[in-house]
């Protein structure tokens, strides 16, 4: 299998991390968490999330914990006013309860124990504290996705089993609030994100996949380019194109919000 690239965040930012910016300025007031809170950001890559804390929330505090330092570098240069650290969502390098909202966006399908991680976002979290997190619908409402692996599987049967949607049975509502229910949090609820994806042409939609980062252009990059190109003209006859050129699309999250006992 080959295997989930995050290690540059400018690539990353052009794939996938400058559409996570508008699921975060929904999620974010949805929350509801007072001004002058210790906030968490858990797996905060480029800084997407923490930026809408900082921008929406009025925190005292953000701490952002990666464990890219590549990702951690692209955040501390774009979103002035937060701390970054190093650390992984299973082992989170802060005291119990230290925070009055512990966040996760975009990470929780990529870690190899989400319950671990679950447990861990309680550990952090003060009592009464919010703890929430968003993830893609791979399965069906990550458009730009969706038409890749389509579209992959036609040329190249064998790669089917790495498609996000296939992988990543938690990103859905029942297995969201299944694992906070498990945790311990109470009153969990679990609510849908849309947000326009809207490409000026088929080089602005392909480019992002040519980057290495994440699990579609990861397995790209690993394909001969005859394949590559195959799939690239397999991927432009799906888009649905406007006389322009331009494609518009839409990408669908699933956000997940609990309060520590």
């Amino acid at each position: 299998m080959a295997p989930d690239v995050w290690a540059e965040g400018d690539a990353y930012e052009a794939y996938v991390g400058r559409w996570s910016r508008g699921v975060a300025a929904a999620f974010v007031p949805w929350l509801d968490v007072p001004g002058g809170a210790r906030w968490l950001d858990v797996g905060c890559g480029t800084g997407a999330l923490t930026e809408a804390v900082l921008t929406l929330a009025a925190p005292a505090s953000v701490v952002g914990v990666d464990p890219s330092d590549g990702f951690l570098g692209t955040a501390r240069e774009q979103v002035p006013g937060a701390t970054f650290e190093l650390g992984e969502a299973t082992a989170l390098p802060v005291a119990d309860g230290a925070a009055d909202a512990v966040i996760s966006g975009l990470v929780l399908n990529f870690v190899p124990n989400a319950p671990a991680a679950a447990a861990e976002f309680v550990r952090a979290a003060a009592p009464g504290a919010v703890v929430a997190a968003y993830v893609w619908d791979y399965a069906d409402g990550m458009q730009l996705m969706r038409h890749f692996w389509a579209a992959a599987a036609d040329v190249d049967p064998d790669g089917a089993g790495l498609d996000e949607g296939v992988r990543f049975p938690l990103c859905q509502p029942e297995p969201l609030a299944h694992l906070w229910l498990a945790a311990g949090l109470a009153d969990v609820d679990v609510r849908s994100i849309e947000i326009p994806t809207a490409f000026a042409s088929f080089d602005d939609y392909w480019r992002p996949f040519l980057g290495g980062q994440g699990a579609a252009p990861g397995y790209l990059a690993t394909l001969p380019p005859s394949q590559q190109d195959a799939i690239r003209d397999a991927v432009r006859a799906r888009l649905p194109m406007a006389a322009d050129g331009s494609i518009a699309l839409t990408a669908r999250a699933w956000a997940v919000r609990g309060l520590r006992r």
